[in-house]
């Protein structure tokens, strides 16, 4: 084989070995989500590292590709990556889609916003509302002692009022502050107050740490909120990965042809 199946093959060896770092890479986010979320933020992370280890599985067949000068494990890998792009593609575009709605609501002497449902996107209110979602996220939520631990936190009335508080902790932990009633400290509200709202949410608060809002179409606008911005890290993320992907793609394909014409001459 001439110079120039030599320089393509080694081309392709290093596009693969730098698409092997990108697919650890993206298997390190997701092992990053996962330490840092507990089992109700969870949704994006098994189709991040499927992702990372798709991308592994592209890289080490264009490896061999390369290594052994096989042709068709080449068009393997080209096609594989071809349709990994594709993926990335729709599901960016989805994600900024389907949070492209929704946001807090400032309210005054509060450094949190509050969250409500309709804002946000059909696809949210589809898979928040349905209530085997529901049940299961709920569970979630008061395993994770969000807001058991927010009498840990603030320990007087002050340090509560005065914090800023996370969408699922305001949406969750505490009623919708148009119920007026009166907070005696960071896990308790005077429940003696008629609600000076119709809000539903008013009727479904309780101090209980099983209860709390999580019947409340406020905890589902927090957790809304909660996902959106999740989703949002993983889209930013996807269009970084699909332009480096993209240009390994077309390097890819030249190195490819050049190595073509290099074993059709000899």
């Amino acid at each position: 084989m001439g110079s120039g199946g030599g320089t393509s093959t080694f081309i392709i060896r290093w596009i693969n070995f730098l698409t092997m770092l990108i697919a650890i890479g993206v298997i390190g986010f997701g092992i990053w989500m996962s330490s840092h979320h507990d089992g109700c933020q969870k949704s994006l992370i098994l189709p991040v590292l499927g992702l990372g280890a798709f991308i592994l599985v592209i890289s080490l067949i264009g490896f061999l590709g390369a290594s052994k000068n096989n042709f068709i494990l080449l068009w393997i890998y080209l096609i594989m990556l071809c349709f990994t792009l594709i993926v990335i593609l729709v599901f960016t575009v989805l994600a900024f889609i389907i949070t492209n709605n929704g946001s807090g609501h400032s309210v005054a002497g509060l450094r949190y916003k509050e969250y409500q449902l309709q804002d946000y996107s059909t696809w949210f209110l589809k898979q928040l509302n349905n209530s085997h979602n529901w049940k299961n996220l709920k569970a979630c939520l008061v395993k994770s002692k969000d807001c058991s631990n927010l009498s840990k936190k603030y320990k007087t009335l002050k340090q509560y009022k005065a914090a800023k508080l996370t969408p699922i902790e305001a949406g969750c932990c505490r009623p919708p502050s148009e119920c007026g009633y009166p907070a005696v400290n960071a896990s308790y509200y005077d429940l003696s107050y008629h609600p000076t709202s119709l809000n539903k949410d008013c009727k479904h608060y309780g101090n209980s740490q099983a209860v709390k809002c999580y019947n409340c179409d406020s905890c589902k606008a927090g957790v809304a909120q909660y996902m959106k911005t999740e989703w949002r890290v993983v889209a930013i993320f996807n269009v970084i990965l699909f332009v480096v992907l993209l240009m390994v793609y077309f390097v890819g394909c030249c190195a490819r042809r050049n190595a073509a014409r290099s074993h059709s001459k000899d």
